[in-house]
């Protein structure tokens, strides 16, 4: 393996002032990963000292892994969990809180992930080591099932993997290391005490995800009966709630909370308008690329809904101002076709969490009190505008994509304005 060079010389000495740093590094054994995870860095966009304060920290991995017998490559992923506990011993020893720790630990941990991802195929492709699925050793093809025969997407299955990761820990922390000895207690006992912070729904959800975990145990021959049965979920009756939606006078506070002079402002802007002028969901934001707006014909479609269908709308003039706003002064320059970029390296396409999040922010610093604040709060707002000005159920649920019509009907269910003036004591006989 050659180290690769620009202008005829290593690319450290973009950032090494003296030659012998630069012969230094090249001189590990690890030296020629180190300096293509370099070259990586500088193309991804990481600040100089991002790079100088990494560069150590690889070696001394590098030094470490060939101490524990490592002489090739392949075998360095093997290290890494034993180089964190090593960097934690010696860089830790002030770290007061388990926060505290953990950022030490991907001081050294993310780093040598993102560099082996680099030179070793097959590796992790968001630099890190993958953690294990929940479960992995007795029920090794839990998450096959759900993706292959349930047919559910990865955004569902990441719900499963939550939800059984708590549940795994419990049975850790009680000294259950045998499915074979689950018993209605003990699912109970989880349930109960695993459970703060979430809500009905939420509740509901989590039991959901054990019943069919325990059935297909119990399909497969891993426990002798099946518990599905003996798990209880909260009753959640629909249309038992009000949708979380803000007043369009928030909306206007909220959107003049924006700084559009900077880039991250002008992308916020853009996806601001385009949740509660459509009212899109964060994954479908986070989906959106190039090819899904037609300027000739001021088109914007949006791909492979939640109903299994596409949605075509008008662009409407201000949101296509912002988003070519955002694409000509904002945007990072990159062959990837997604359209909402994150602003911190390395350069990736914004996740439908980090879309919910930068709604959830603007919120905050509006100061709108809102319940679970995030892109569906602006989502429900688009939703009750149209429900105001008299549009059908039907119109409503195509609009926004609605799977189905029982999804738009909780919108219609209380005259909101009749009750805030009730509230409010309009109309009222005074005696």
């Amino acid at each position: 393996m050659t180290s690769l060079k620009i202008g005829g010389g290593s690319m450290l000495e973009q950032y090494y002032v003296r030659p012998d740093s630069v012969d230094r590094v090249l001189s590990s054994w690890v030296g020629d990963p180190i300096e293509r995870y370099v070259k990586w860095l500088a193309q991804h966009g990481y600040a100089s000292r991002t790079v100088l304060r990494r560069i150590p920290i690889l070696m001394e991995f590098g030094e470490f892994a060939r101490r524990c017998g490592a002489t090739k490559f392949e075998e360095l992923p093997s290290h890494i969990e034993a180089f964190t506990v090593h960097w934690l011993k010696k860089h830790g020893q002030g770290c007061k809180s388990d926060e505290a720790r953990k950022k030490v630990e991907d001081e050294a941990r993310n780093p040598v992930g993102q560099m082996l991802a680099l030179v070793i195929p097959n590796f992790a492709d968001n630099g890190r080591p993958r953690a294990p699925e929940p479960f992995q050793d007795p029920a090794p093809h839990f998450f096959d099932y759900l993706r292959n025969e349930r047919g559910l997407r990865e955004t569902s299955i990441d719900h499963y993997r939550i939800d059984l990761r708590a549940f795994e820990k419990y049975l850790q922390d009680i000294g259950l290391h045998k499915l074979q000895a689950l018993s209605p207690v003990v699912l109970s006992g989880f349930v109960t005490d695993r459970s703060d912070g979430l809500s009905k729904t939420g509740l509901k959800n989590r039991c959901g995800v054990l019943r069919v975990f325990l059935r297909y145990l119990y399909r497969e021959r891993v426990v002798p009966r099946d518990l599905s049965s003996t798990v209880e979920s909260p009753r959640v009756y629909r249309l038992s709630s009000i949708p979380r939606s803000i007043t369009w006078d928030e909306v206007y506070h909220m959107l003049e909370a924006v700084d559009r002079r900077t880039p991250v402002g002008k992308r916020d802007y853009a996806i601001l308008l385009m949740l509660v002028t459509y009212g899109l969901r964060g994954r479908e934001i986070a989906a959106l690329t190039l090819d899904d707006i037609d300027w000739r014909r001021e088109r914007l479609r949006i791909p492979e809904r939640k109903a299994g269908h596409s949605t075509a709308y008008p662009l409407s003039p201000i949101v296509g101002e912002a988003i070519l706003d955002y694409l000509r002064h904002g945007r990072p320059q990159t062959s990837d076709h997604h359209i909402f970029f994150r602003v911190l390296p390395p350069c990736r396409p914004m996740t439908f969490s980090g879309v919910s999040s930068r709604a959830s922010h603007y919120l905050h610093k509006a100061g709108i009190p809102v319940s679970r604040p995030g892109s569906h709060t602006l989502r429900h707002t688009c939703v009750q505008r149209l429900v105001d000005a008299s549009f059908s159920l039907k119109a409503i649920g195509d609009y926004v994509g609605h799977e189905r019509a029982t999804s738009t009907q909780i919108y219609a269910k209380v005259a909101v304005d009749a009750l805030q003036e009730i509230g409010a004591g309009v109309g009222e006989e005074v005696l």
